[in-house]
């Protein structure tokens, strides 16, 4: 099966997906192309708002890296104010305060059929934003990562994501990753009272 983990999901799965995602309270868009998801988010945001991304491959894929880098959007761009500041203890407080931004955007390692979904990582600096920290989560997911069990996701994460991402990061950075963290999501309280979309685009995006 590992050899399918490339292959884009069929259109019953994507719908079935859709509908587990919305009975979970999440608004969730199917989009043909790259572009178009990246016209969503534009939608989505509004003036002013701060916002912060993760490391991802399918934000860089549908344009939204260079639109934020471009400074043509009119939101408050946390990672720039970061990569910007030189002094290493105000650095270190923006990383902490970025916690809070009002969006953070991102992507998954996979998507259960039932609406559950996995995000894993080498240091977890995103994952407070996805588990509690940010109001609004904005997903943008390729529909070759809908995988049909949590057991199917694992698999997906350890036999093709992580080869995948070790060698991207290895040609960019000149350092590879580890599977340290693996937050597995399965629902939201609705009491928290967080905005949660799902971008999912009919294209292998991302790993």
């Amino acid at each position: 099966m590992k050899n399918n983990w490339g292959k884009l999901a069929d259109r019953s799965t994507i719908e079935r997906t859709k509908s587990s995602l919305e009975n979970k309270g999440y608004e969730v868009f199917v989009v043909e192309k790259a572009e178009d998801a990246l016209s969503e988010i534009k939608e989505l945001i509004p003036k002013g708002a701060s916002v912060m991304n993760g490391s991802s491959v399918t934000l860089e894929q549908i344009g939204f890296v260079d639109y934020l880098k471009s400074g043509e959007h009119r939101w408050n761009n946390i990672h720039k104010a970061i990569v910007e500041e030189k002094d290493p203890i105000k650095q270190s407080m923006l990383r902490k305060q970025a916690a809070l931004s009002d969006y953070y955007l991102g992507s998954v390692h996979a998507l259960l059929e039932n609406g559950e979904f996995i995000v894993a990582s080498n240091t977890a600096s995103q994952l407070p934003h996805i588990a509690s920290t940010s109001q609004n989560l904005i997903f943008v997911v390729g529909a070759q990562k809908i995988v049909p069990s949590l057991k199917a996701a694992m698999e997906r994460l350890e036999e093709y994501v992580v080869p995948l991402e070790n060698e991207h990061m290895m040609q960019k950075y000149g350092s590879g990753t580890s599977l340290n963290k693996i937050l597995i999501f399965k629902g939201e309280n609705p009491m928290l009272d967080r905005k949660i979309r799902f971008i999912l685009v009919n294209k292998k995006l991302g790993f």
